[in-house]
């Protein structure tokens, strides 16, 4: 049967394009339920928390790791499938797997592995996410990898749906994804709008100065103070940081319930081929959020109290790496069994990907890089 409660442009469980490896149904889960724990509990999902977000880890206790964002976003993709009456549990297993496939010390280290692999495929933490829940994950004795449904798997493949054809065993992922995808992308870029300035301001590296010359934070600052007029500083900023999420999720909800209406999709497929994508900021807060991006960049990310750390990092990753090629037999068992089927470079760099900050760190300190 179908589930009355969700609409025909989300996904109904009953219509899910099922498995690679064909397994009975459970008896009390759905199959998107099954998978989200099946994500839980897998081992690069743990590793998650103690990979950088912004700050490389283990340099403050209260600094996002990339498993605490990942949960984040996990909160904030449910609350707008809920709003949107999408189905809640896909949506959290992409959330919850978006960044199984993230390399160590961020987005920088992703550049290094790319940079690596330029002449063996590359490297892409979305492509990884799905190579880690299909190959390099493979706890169960029936088949290799975790063996998730399409759509979550699918649902990994945000920046290959846009691709002409764009395919996955065989039915198309594009041009636009299922709302339950596009709700998922949009809770990632949400969170990193919000919660990043938390752990900039914390570190004193962003100023609430520095803050105020942006137009999202003082639309966000407004609202807070006309809520709540006698807070002090620290009560202000982190209500303002709350605020900073509340109004993108009015904003996204609103947008998407004018496109949803606009075109009426009766499917999965309707959602998926559209005009244009459904779940998205309006054009005026989207131009407010590239000012905003662009703030981050230059006074956070690119900031050299960041920069430098993050730096230093990556350079000894690349050494690591090279470490692993030169000396394979120095990489775990189950890696080096890889090698025969996936390639020397391959294995290597799932290897690398997979290290925490913590782990690339001892490895590169054991070897005497």
């Amino acid at each position: 049967m179908e589930n009355p409660g969700i609409p025909q442009y989300a996904t109904q469980d009953i219509e899910s394009l099922g498995r690679k490896h064909e397994e009975q149904p459970h008896p009390l889960r759905t199959c998107f339920a099954r998978d989200r724990d099946r994500i839980f509990h897998s081992r690069c999902f743990r590793r998650l928390e103690y990979k950088t977000q912004v700050f490389v880890n283990g340099t403050a206790d209260h600094y996002r790791t990339r498993l605490t964002h990942t949960m984040e976003v996990s909160a904030a993709g449910r609350t707008l499938a809920r709003i949107l009456k999408a189905n809640e549990d896909l949506t959290e297993c992409i959330c919850l797997a978006h960044d199984l496939g993230h390399s160590p010390f961020g987005h920088e280290g992703e550049k290094v592995l790319d940079d690596l692999m330029q002449e063996h495929g590359g490297f892409d933490h979305n492509l990884q996410s799905l190579r880690n829940v299909e190959v390099v994950e493979s706890p169960y004795p029936d088949f290799h990898g975790l063996n998730l449904t399409w759509e979550v798997r699918a649902g990994l493949l945000k920046h290959e749906a846009h691709i002409e054809g764009a395919q996955l065993d065989g039915h198309p992922i594009g041009p636009f994804q299922s709302l339950e995808a596009q709700i998922a992308d949009m809770a990632d870029d949400m969170t990193y709008h919000a919660h990043d300035v938390d752990d900039g301001l914390e570190a004193g590296i962003v100023t609430l100065q520095q803050l105020e010359t942006t137009e999202f934070w003082r639309v966000a600052a407004a609202a807070t103070r006309e809520r709540y007029p006698n807070l002090s500083e620290y009560q202000f900023l982190r209500a303002t940081i709350r605020t900073m999420l509340e109004l993108q999720v009015v904003d996204v909800s609103n947008h998407a319930f004018q496109t949803l209406e606009k075109y009426n999709p009766q499917s999965v497929r309707e959602v998926m081929t559209a005009p244009e994508r459904i779940v998205d900021f309006s054009p005026e807060t989207r131009e407010m959020l590239n000012e905003f991006s662009a703030f981050m960049f230059k006074n956070l990310y690119f900031h050299h109290g960041v920069a430098n750390a993050t730096r230093e990092s990556v350079a000894m990753m690349r050494k690591l790496f090279l470490h692993y090629i030169e000396h394979p037999e120095t990489m775990g068992c189950k890696a080096r069994a890889r090698i025969a089927s996936e390639g020397l470079w391959r294995t290597v760099c799932d290897y690398v990907a997979g290290c925490t900050d913590r782990y690339a760190i001892e490895e590169f300190e054991k070897y005497g890089l």
